[in-house]
């Protein structure tokens, strides 16, 4: 395993647990933008994508229309995808199974916001062995 280093600007790391806050007891989710890395991915931009899951609730689902428009978007500004994320309101601070079984872009950053008394937010790339903790790193600029 090799160290992998995720960097969120401060009002990524906030837009995500506000988010998830407003989300109530459904998974929000979204895609990250900004710089993509082998070894560090700066996130500057978080873009929030309805969930359209039938069970919310438990599970978090990404129209692929939307997703398609958000990374074209994110692509005309410039930047590039550097993963996705969503919420475990209830659920463990970690990939679950399900996120395991759904994850289909390998070498991006899975970044899970689990709310248990404090949010904790994590980040994982998934690779061809599964997912991979990466060390999320918080700042007020990056870049």
């Amino acid at each position: 395993m090799s160290a992998r280093d995720l960097v969120l600007s401060r009002d990524a790391y906030d837009d995500i647990v506000y988010q998830g806050y407003d989300g109530g007891d459904e998974e929000i989710c979204g895609v990250l933008a900004g710089a993509y890395g082998d070894d560090e991915s700066v996130v500057h931009e978080v873009h929030q994508t309805e969930n359209v899951a039938e069970t919310p609730q438990i599970r978090y689902a990404i129209d692929p229309e939307e997703q398609l428009q958000v990374i074209e978007s994110v692509e005309d500004a410039g930047l590039e995808i550097v993963g996705f994320y969503h919420t475990h309101p209830a659920g463990p601070p970690r990939p679950s199974a399900t996120d395991a079984e759904r994850a289909t872009w390998p070498g991006y950053s899975y970044v899970i916001c689990a709310f248990d008394g404090y949010p904790y937010l994590g980040s994982w790339r998934w690779t061809d062995e599964g997912f991979e903790r990466e060390t999320v790193v918080v700042g007020e600029t990056v870049g």
